[in-house]
């Protein structure tokens, strides 16, 4: 069972975790500072830097981010939210291990929550937004240098911003702030399956979500409240797999706790 939220974890020996060349002070505004670490962190968990079982001690951390314990005990509490470490009663923070059947759930849970977000947006998003995410997605699908950095960059941008105006548009303010808790977590599952696509020299798939995207903009354009979360469910369902497919190996990874709490989208008995 995961701590309350005004609860801090407890710190364990500074041995417990995984540290990384080259890390220092986020460089963003005092607001941001929680997100940045969490996305942070993210990162390390399912690029396998910080294995499933392994402690992460917030003295360490904010030593790492240049950062007071403060950002770090909330940045923990969200990732405990989401799903991806424990917090456990005199052990503190603990990451969890995130298999490929997990990873299908939360897609399964994405899937309902973008689709009826989308249904609500229809007919509410700026036509000019609209029009500007059409031409934008348009030129990429169009362009030629879809092996550079910055077509992945403006494909990233383009995923984002798409993503954001549905969910600020769906009408229903519940619903739009639980994509905002989890999209971190979305995005995270998204650069790594685009990071396996770029190692593995498989760049067919950013063209492949290119015309996933398009099909969702042109639906909402044309107001078309079924068609648009059709559009999103293919392009949820498709991406499950990309996802699934791009997790590290656990075959390295230390034997983890049993888990605590669920991921979003496994339901407890």
């Amino acid at each position: 069972m995961s701590l309350p939220a005004d609860s801090a974890p407890s710190d364990v020996p500074d041995s417990f975790v995984a540290s990384r060349p080259g890390d220092g002070p986020i460089d963003v505004d005092h607001g941001q500072r929680r997100g940045a670490i969490v996305e942070g962190l993210l990162k390390d968990i399912f690029h396998g830097r910080l294995r499933s079982g392994q402690h992460l001690v917030t003295r360490t951390l904010a030593d790492r981010f240049g950062v007071s314990h403060t950002p770090i005990r909330e940045a923990l509490i969200a990732l405990a939210g989401i799903g991806v470490i424990d917090l456990l009663p005199n052990r503190g923070a603990v990451v969890r291990k995130v298999t490929p059947e997990e990873v299908r759930e939360i897609c399964h849970v994405r899937r309902a929550l973008e689709c009826e977000a989308v249904r609500g947006a229809c007919g509410r998003i700026n036509e000019t937004v609209l029009g500007e995410l059409r031409a934008d997605l348009v030129r990429l699908i169009e362009a030629h240098d879809i092996l550079s950095s910055r077509y992945i960059d403006e494909a990233r941008a383009i995923d984002s911003r798409l993503h954001d105006v549905i969910a600020a548009s769906c009408g229903n303010a519940f619903l739009a702030k639980e994509l905002g808790r989890l999209k971190m977590l979305f995005r995270a599952f998204r650069d790594l399956s685009w990071e396996h696509d770029k190692s593995h020299n498989d760049f067919h798939r950013l063209k492949e979500e290119a015309d996933q995207h398009l099909a969702i903009v042109e639906s909402l354009i044309a107001n078309d409240r079924k068609g648009s979360a059709v559009a999103m469910s293919k392009h949820i369902l498709s991406g499950r797999k990309y996802w699934s497919r791009s997790m590290p190996s656990p075959a390295n990874s230390p034997q983890a706790p049993r888990s605590r709490g669920p991921l979003p989208g496994r339901t407890s008995a």
